[in-house]
């Protein structure tokens, strides 16, 4: 009986030993990542400027975001951005899957074209920026000046700001650019996910349908798509919930009159957030931009939970 006792009181010492390795990373995740989430629902209720006192709203900051037009417009705006990035996203990532697994072409060296489309994920956003800024000026740009030395456009049309070479002024041409270099940015990593699915399914799949006959289409739509379906529906989510918190690259890329007033075209959900809640100076509104963020949460949500069943029930069927 002494031995058991003994032993029951080592393992207990061994158990709480557990909790004092677990301790710091509880304090960091309550500190950095809770009390922010719970003090911003806090201010949303209240007229905060960052500093001062707190006034009681109530729920006026959210009938404020709900008929706040400009909130509307910069989400409207967000999904144009995301909605052409998870096509181009996808589209490559699933051009580039139904290659390098197709077994007729066995292409070598997977490893290597991995390290390569994925690295552009691994660039920072603010020299993806500065990249682009570089290459997509207007006058000194670039891209707009081999186009003009191969002729293809006037030096003339520089003269006129709406052109449609003033790829970051024009509004109508900016946001397909923000969302082509999020495409590029992102699809590697769909590719690795996607073909990591593709390496997980049974071989004799394959071999089955092309002995029977199967094209390459034929398997890729009967075969690999059910299969990949869990991954697709993360990668959907994931891209989703990114898509819109789009903040870093519109911010950064920007060029005068497309995103620096409400009604520009590159204005984000994030970025509306951003004017209220860090610039301003004294005319700050902190509750108004933590309403704008749990609205923006509660959308997120939704959305992510109706794409969660959409895509279940489709594999159901």
């Amino acid at each position: 009986m002494a031995g058991n006792s003994s032993t029951r009181k080592k393992k207990r010492n061994v158990n709480t030993a557990g909790y004092f390795f677990v301790f710091p990373f509880v304090v960091v995740f309550l500190i950095f990542n809770v009390y922010p989430v719970v003090r911003t629902f806090y201010l949303s209720f209240f007229n905060y400027k960052g500093y001062g006192d707190l006034e009681w709203k109530g729920l006026d900051n959210y009938t404020r975001v709900f008929t706040d037009k400009f909130f509307w417009r910069a989400l409207g705006n967000t999904c144009k951005i995301w909605g052409v990035n998870i096509v181009l996203q996808l589209g490559l990532a699933f051009l580039l899957t139904i290659v390098f697994s197709d077994m007729k072409y066995r292409i070598k060296g997977l490893g290597v074209f991995r390290a390569i489309f994925y690295l552009p994920n691994l660039i920072a956003a603010t020299s993806v920026a500065f990249l682009f800024r570089t290459l997509l000026d207007f006058q000194y740009g670039t891209l707009n000046q081999m186009l003009m030395s191969i002729g293809l456009i006037d030096a003339t049309t520089f003269a006129n700001p709406q052109s449609i070479v003033n790829w970051l002024g024009n509004p109508r041409v900016a946001p397909f650019v923000v969302s082509i270099i999020q495409a590029w940015m992102w699809f590697g990593n769909s590719f690795i996910l996607l073909m990591a699915g593709v390496q997980g399914i049974n071989r004799d799949y394959f071999e089955a349908a092309a002995i029977d006959g199967a094209g390459r289409w034929t398997s890729f739509a009967k075969i690999t798509i059910p299969l990949l379906r869990p991954i697709l529906i993360y990668v959907a989510i994931t891209s989703l919930i990114g898509g819109l918190q789009l903040f870093d690259i519109p911010f950064l890329i920007n060029d005068q009159g497309t995103s620096g007033n409400p009604e520009g075209k590159l204005q984000t959900v994030v970025m509306y957030l951003y004017r209220f809640g860090f610039e301003g100076g004294t005319k700050k509104q902190v509750g108004y931009a933590s309403a704008i963020a749990y609205v923006l949460f509660l959308i997120i949500l939704i959305v992510s939970v109706l794409e969660f069943k959409f895509m279940n029930r489709k594999e159901a069927d």
